[in-house]
């Protein structure tokens, strides 16, 4: 696999757009966020700060704000052409990458900058966490080793969950993930109730149909967002994450990774490397990679996790 980062002087579908350009597209207004939303929206390890969240992700959401209440423009005259008075359709939006690559971080940041736009008030999350399979399917079917793998996932229900929320369903419930668990809590659901915006983040959400359907995840999507770094610095990054988890929310006794609680910092790290190597990083190469070229929009990071240039695809 070659790691990412190079300028290719080939022809492109996409436009890049460097760092410090994509900085003067921020609006001259006050960061909506303050420090203490900071620490709560960052994942762990990752350093956001203000200026990261001024620089990239609010041109971000300005640039998806655009698109969402242009595509809603778009239904409304459509809907009067027809002579129909249509129902209101939310501007679904897929958020891909490796796992550790902090793509939960950038959804989270998107949910609350999207929000205090005019034209996208109500924006939603959902992560396709939801719809893995329960653990006891996963054993029963013997895929627990490729949990986060496409076939892991209940990609029917998936599917139909997004179809129903993207066609204006009043109201539309989604399975809840427990990561203190590592399972599906029976019982819990999220509801979602027709959101002007909904995010759906996860590892293959832009993959394209299976040779059996005809009908992908990414279909549904308005706009994709794929959150790219060379491999070697997500694969640094994993490890430092799981060090920080082994620290911290495996000390739980209630916690699936309690056992690795007790592992020496050299045994930890060699726990991570053996599950980078043996799950994350063949899932990446063979399903989550893949993906990028679909995507509407690139974020390539540098190695300290800050963004460095922006892939935008070209109208």
């Amino acid at each position: 696999m070659t790691d990412t980062g190079a300028v290719s002087t080939q022809p492109s579908p996409f436009r890049e757009v460097g760092r410090d350009r994509w900085a003067e597209l921020a609006p001259s207004t006050t960061l909506p966020l303050t420090e203490a939303d900071l620490v709560r929206l960052r994942g762990l390890g990752e350093p956001l700060d203000a200026a990261e969240v001024r620089e990239v992700y609010t041109p971000l959401s300005r640039l998806l704000n655009l698109y969402a209440t242009g595509a809603a423009a778009l239904q409304r005259s459509t809907s009067a052409f027809l002579g129909d008075p249509g129902t209101k359709v939310p501007f679904v939006i897929g958020i891909a990458g490796s796992v550790a690559v902090g793509k939960s971080t950038v959804a989270r940041l998107l949910r609350e900058l999207l929000s205090k736009w005019e034209g996208t008030p109500r924006v939603e999350l959902v992560t396709t966490d939801g719809f893995l399979f329960p653990n006891a399917e996963l054993e029963r079917r013997g895929l627990m080793a490729r949990k986060g793998f496409p076939e892991s996932y209940d990609r029917r229900s998936l599917l139909r969950f997004v179809s129903r929320v993207k066609s204006g369903v009043d109201e539309v419930r989604a399975p809840f993930y427990s990561h203190l668990n590592y399972d599906i809590v029976p019982g819990a659901e999220i509801v979602v109730r027709q959101p002007d915006v909904l995010i759906v983040e996860g590892l293959t959400v832009l993959q394209p149909p299976s040779s059996r359907s005809g009908l992908a995840l990414s279909d549904l999507f308005d706009f994709g967002i794929y959150v790219d770094a060379r491999t070697s610095d997500i694969a640094r990054w994993y490890e430092e994450r799981f060090l920080r988890l082994q620290r911290g929310a495996f000390t739980d006794p209630k916690s699936y990774f309690h056992r690795y609680a007790s592992l020496t910092e050299d045994e930890a790290r060699a726990r991570a490397r053996s599950l980078w190597t043996q799950i994350n990083e063949p899932n990446l190469v063979e399903n989550i990679l893949p993906t990028r070229s679909r995507a509407t929009l690139v974020l390539r990071k540098a190695s300290d996790h800050a963004v460095k240039d922006v892939l935008l695809r070209k109208l």
